[in-house]
């Protein structure tokens, strides 16, 4: 039997051994584990994939750095995230449309989440539709049909199942993922040297910057954080619908006090970035030891014939496995956070399904004209770069407020390296956008 909110029941009495009541603790403590594993997904889409594969083909261990920092960025962007929904019981964009008085001001806003809401869904619609290419030969127009309805299958098991059947099945396919792209690393191992090197912070002209900023929008995605909230929300959100009614005492209808939710919360996260940190760190290091220099290969489907050919079909085939199930996790992901954001901001809600079918148009379009994938993919994380300081500087500032999380707010060190990681964002992209129109 459950209560509140799939956490198993567990009859425990102070008189129960000591042994007894700490499996119980670490059973709950799993079965509060889940929203981060799901929002993690968005870590490792198609983007992450070309970002990564491309920066390691065309620069070998360079910016080995850039995905480390963005890692340790992204852990305390989403446990803050995750800590806003949890506290308030309302998901960033909701917050964000009962504070924006200006309707212009909240609709210009929505309108550049939904901007970068659109550009995750083209990276992980052309991810999906060039790993059905590689392993099946499938056109990739008709690829990105496969991948948009297979989509729609995994929103309906969300709509219809709740929170906890789609956390199991994206976590399932985060499995397939990390399998599909580390393995290829235990088989043509990096150079410990090379990756001890590029650790120390460093560019080599105009386009490993572009690069660094695709590896942090693809890493430190805005929709991750939109959604986040909102996982965290409907999963501890009071029975009846998301989001407390006014003057509820959110920790009764619980049944769970909110420092417990907080602490497996970071476990939670912690968990989900180390397996995105690792897994994306992996692709970066598998093109860095053995496609560098390599001509063709800083696009998927270059390194896919590269990997076919210099390390083996095993490890090739993998790969394009782990890009499949990453195309169609992250999809629904992202069409979950784009409803979000706009039923947050302009209290329209759209369905999921209906959602997915709009956003697939312009992936469809992309595909249909020929373009390339792989640059398409990797110039759509950096249009989500250019996103992250609009979801990023509003959730420090909300989360170190008193007003907004009472006791629960920033401490000082937090809000720190919250607004330290914001600068440090903004200021690549104003770095990105001197060198691209200077020419530098």
């Amino acid at each position: 039997m459950l209560y509140g909110f799939g956490v198993p029941k567990t009859p425990m009495t102070d008189a129960a051994p000591p042994a007894t009541r700490r499996r119980a603790g670490t059973r709950r403590l799993a079965w509060l584990i889940g929203p981060a594993l799901v929002a993690g997904v968005a870590y490792l889409d198609p983007g992450n994939v070309a970002s990564n594969m491309t920066a390691g083909a065309r620069y070998g261990y360079l910016l080995v750095w850039v995905v480390v920092l963005a890692n340790v960025m992204a852990w305390l962007i989403q446990y803050l995230s995750a800590k806003l929904g949890i506290v308030t019981g309302h998901s960033l964009p909701e917050t964000l449309g009962t504070r924006i008085r200006s309707k212009w001001g909240r609709r210009a806003y929505w309108l550049q989440a939904e901007l970068v809401a659109m550009a995750t869904d083209i990276a992980e619609v052309i991810g999906g539709a060039v790993a059905l290419w590689l392993l099946f030969g499938i056109p990739l127009l008709w690829g990105g049909l496969i991948t948009g309805t297979i989509s729609l299958l995994l929103l309906i098991v969300q709509s219809r199942g709740g929170a906890k059947p789609f956390e199991f099945v994206v976590i399932a396919m985060v499995a397939v993922i990390a399998v599909g792209f580390t393995y290829g690393v235990f088989v043509a191992p990096p150079d410990p040297a090379g990756v001890l090197g590029g650790m120390l912070p460093r560019f080599e002209g105009t386009d490993s910057v572009l690069l660094a900023a695709s590896i942090l929008g693809a890493t430190v995605m805005p929709h991750a954080i939109y959604a986040h909230s909102a996982l965290a929300r409907d999963r501890f959100a009071p029975a009846g619908g998301p989001g407390p009614r006014v003057g509820v005492d959110l920790e009764k209808l619980r049944g769970l006090s909110t420092p417990r939710l907080l602490r497996a919360t970071k476990w939670d996260v912690t968990i989900a970035m180390a397996i995105a940190g690792t897994v994306n760190l992996c692709i970066l290091l598998l093109a860095a030891a053995n496609l560098a220099g390599v001509p063709g290969t800083d696009s998927l489907e270059g390194a896919y014939a590269a990997l076919y050919d210099g390390i083996g079909p095993l490890v090739a085939t993998l790969f394009a496995v782990g890009l499949l199930a990453s195309g169609l996790a992250s999809t629904s992901v992202g069409a979950y956070a784009g409803a979000e954001i706009m039923h947050g901001l302009l209290k329209v809600r759209v369905p999921l399904i209906t959602r997915r079918l709009v956003t697939l148009v312009p992936a469809l379009i992309i595909l249909g004209i020929g373009f390339d994938p792989t640059l398409a993919l990797v110039l759509s994380q950096v249009v989500l770069s250019f996103g992250i300081p609009f979801a990023l500087v509003p959730l420090v500032a909300l989360t170190a407020r008193r007003d907004v999380l009472g006791q629960y707010r920033n401490r000082v060190a937090t809000t720190i390296a919250g607004v330290a990681a914001s600068l440090f964002l903004i200021a690549l992209n104003g770095v990105l956008l001197w060198l691209v129109f200077t020419g530098a």
